[in-house]
């Protein structure tokens, strides 16, 4: 059986052939590449997304053992500090401090997430001047 790839290796020599041969072989060849370069770009892709979910599943379970081990350091600091203080206020001063500093962390996230920060300045920026080049090679 004859395959479509193989009907381009029996083709006659170029010399023998015609322009509309020719040009059609051309079209036939960028058709194919186009279709390769559609196939490779979809598979390095499918590629990049396992490895970024499995980067993802990393991320959580890492962020998963920090967090415990956060915790744990909190309770050290407070048995550390009930060596000098009542259990209580040591627990109440540990946990002031760690509220005031996710408190902080929150304003700070919520601060760099309004509206004019998450504008693209420098890709808007660089749109305008391409917008004025291509008006200036209009003239």
């Amino acid at each position: 059986m004859v395959t479509r790839d193989d009907a381009y290796t029996t083709l006659p020599p170029r010399s023998e052939r015609s322009i509309p041969g020719l040009l059609g072989d051309l079209a036939r060849e960028g058709t194919r590449l186009l279709r390769q370069e559609i196939a490779l770009a979809k598979s390095e892709l499918r590629a990049k997304l396992a490895q970024i979910g499995r980067g993802a599943g990393e991320l959580v379970a890492g962020g998963l053992i920090l967090y415990a081990g956060f915790l744990v350091l909190l309770a050290a600091a407070v048995l550390g500090l009930s060596t000098v203080l009542p259990s209580w206020a040591a627990a109440l001063i540990i946990g002031v401090v760690v509220l005031l500093i996710g408190l902080a962390v929150v304003w700070k996230g919520r601060h760099d997430m309004k509206a004019e920060k998450l504008v693209p300045d420098r890709t808007l920026r660089s749109l305008r001047e391409d917008a004025e080049w291509a008006r200036e090679q209009m003239r």
